[in-house]
């Protein structure tokens, strides 16, 4: 694994990782659903993005599939290195390619942290985020599943996706947020969050930093980057790519250094 940080470091999850991460939602079939069409090149890329370029944070969902990635990853890269973080997110259920729906209650965030804890064959969950908040469910009951799960020693940190300022504020009279993980990118340039994230010293981690692709050709992957990784030592991207050399295109858009 490579000492440099692809964009600096960051502390994440009690971790000193690189401030650009690898997001692997794509790693999957059409709709976000089952297996890639090629799952030996989804394991290279993962393995890639660790071993040749020294990405150390990972960041996955039981939802990606379901389930597929959390397999891939442990496949690509168990027994994982000390310095690696895997983040994954739980609470969201699907019922069909590109459906997706809240399900917070917690008998249910119990039984997803104990099968990511299987699929990805370790014992704690270093950060493990509330995919989205349910709003059927009592939110001190969704997070005091989790941090019960804390307490056993199954999750290491909590983290929040897809919040509002207003989610931030409930969530942190419960928990410590570890991390907040919302879209930003230079065509969503605005969340309210973000502010909020920087003043509470709380790390942001945008996903769909290049907006699904879309501002690899419009604007570039390096503007794009630099846009975000200039807003702040706070902010940790994990923009996707199931392609060898698009991963070390932006990889190397970031390598200029000159970041806060």
């Amino acid at each position: 694994m490579s000492a440099a940080w692809p964009a600096g470091p960051i502390q994440l999850a009690g971790k000193t990782v690189s401030r650009l991460g690898f997001g692997t939602m794509r790693l999957t079939g059409p709709g976000t659903w089952g297996d890639p069409v090629d799952r030996d090149l989804a394991i290279s890329v993962l393995r890639q993005a660790v071993h040749t370029h020294g990405i150390t944070h990972i960041d996955t969902a039981d939802a990606y599939g379901p389930h597929t990635v959390e397999h891939l990853i442990r496949d690509a890269l168990y027994p994982y290195g000390e310095d690696l973080l895997i983040a994954t997110k739980v609470g969201m259920v699907r019922p069909a390619p590109n459906l997706w729906a809240p399900h917070g209650h917690p008998v249910y965030l119990r039984s997803c942290v104990e099968a990511s804890l299987r699929r990805l064959g370790t014992e704690r969950l270093e950060l493990c985020y509330l995919h989205r908040i349910d709003p059927e469910v009592a939110l001190a009951d969704q997070l005091g599943t989790l941090q019960a799960l804390r307490s056993e020693g199954k999750i290491g940190h909590i983290g929040l996706s897809k919040v509002t300022v207003e989610d931030i504020r409930r969530a942190g009279k419960e928990i410590t947020i570890s991390a907040v993980q919302n879209v930003l990118n230079t065509t969503d340039r605005y969340d309210p969050a973000f502010e909020l994230c920087r003043e509470l010293s709380i790390p942001y981690v945008p996903y769909r930093p290049l907006n699904a692709g879309a501002l690899t050709q419009s604007q570039g992957v390096r503007d794009s980057l630099h846009w975000l990784l200039q807003l702040g030592n706070n902010v940790a991207p994990i923009p996707s790519t199931t392609q060898p050399l698009h991963l070390e295109e932006i990889v190397s858009a970031v390598a200029s250094g000159g970041w806060p």
